[in-house]
């Protein structure tokens, strides 16, 4: 169905994410993540040209966009900066457990069942597991276990705006698809102000140029608008199962440019998060 295409054009865009945030991880975060997120506004502009209503969205729908936007990749980034950045990224990719779990708290006629909390345990279990495995293989201190924290925290963000996006969809209050180029480019603008009040100035060569051009493009930019697609046109749930494509291609991209090997945390860690997936969307 269209939706679940929208979903996996987002879920392919998504698994370099990581990746090219690891790439860049010496440019300071406010940075990072104001310059791509406003080369990612810019794919809605031919949109908004030809009506400029597409960026006419209530000003509690601008504020939960901006939030999330500027939020989740913020504390992604810092995340992988101060812990391992495989583990990491798999407590990162919990957001489509919650997505099924929370389902309830949002729309209508779904409900919680037993199997979601097994499913929710399960994923839990494989985040601890990432995250001690983590601390086994690279000798780091307790430090680092704020940076699984922003990781969840980036998780539940993604989740709850997911979820608010396919409520609004359903109770008539929908925003156009263009205006997630508005919540891009004010979180943006905002991300660069604090770059400008809190961080040193930085030099960026071509190649991080060319890096940046590439995250806003993709995951910072075209995943947003077939997201949103997705989510508006399809059932939450399956989108919630077909998102966990999403931390094995990027836990496997990122372990291939990192050069770092498999071990037995990760591997089991992935099963069990994606085994809980599986088992939150099948429940009835």
């Amino acid at each position: 169905m269209p939706a679940n295409l929208y979903a996996l054009g987002a879920i392919a865009l998504w698994a370099m994410l990581s990746s090219l945030g690891v790439a860049l991880k010496h440019v300071p975060p406010f940075l990072l993540t104001g310059l791509a997120l406003i080369i990612g506004s810019l794919l809605s502009l031919p949109f908004v040209v030809k009506d400029r209503r597409q960026w006419a969205v209530a000003p509690q729908t601008l504020a939960l966009g901006v939030f999330t936007l500027f939020g989740f990749h913020f504390l992604l980034f810092i995340g992988l900066r101060i812990a391992p950045a495989v583990e990491v990224n798999l407590v990162n990719y919990l957001w489509p457990l919650f997505i099924v779990v929370l389902a309830p708290l949002y729309l209508p006629g779904i409900r919680l069942r037993s199997a979601h909390v097994l499913a929710a345990l399960l994923g839990f279990s494989g985040a601890a597991i990432a995250i001690l495995g983590g601390r086994e293989s690279t000798g780091q201190a307790w430090n680092a276990s704020w940076g699984y924290l922003l990781a969840l925290g980036s998780a539940l963000i993604w989740a709850n705006y997911s979820l608010q996006t396919k409520r609004a969809a359903l109770t008539g209050r929908n925003f156009p698809t263009a205006a997630i180029g508005l919540f891009g480019l004010v979180s943006g603008l905002l991300s660069l102000l604090c770059h400008c009040a809190l961080e040193p100035a930085a030099n960026l060569n071509l190649r991080d140029a060319l890096l940046l051009t590439l995250m806003g493009l993709g995951p910072l930019g075209a995943a947003f608008f077939l997201w949103d697609r997705a989510l508006k046109l399809g059932d939450a749930r399956q989108i919630g199962i077909l998102s966990y494509i999403t931390p094995l291609a990027s836990t496997t991209l990122l372990m291939l440019v990192s050069g770092r090997p498999w071990n037995w945390s990760i591997a089991v860690a992935a099963l069990m998060i994606v085994g809980a997936a599986v088992l939150g969307t099948r429940a009835k």
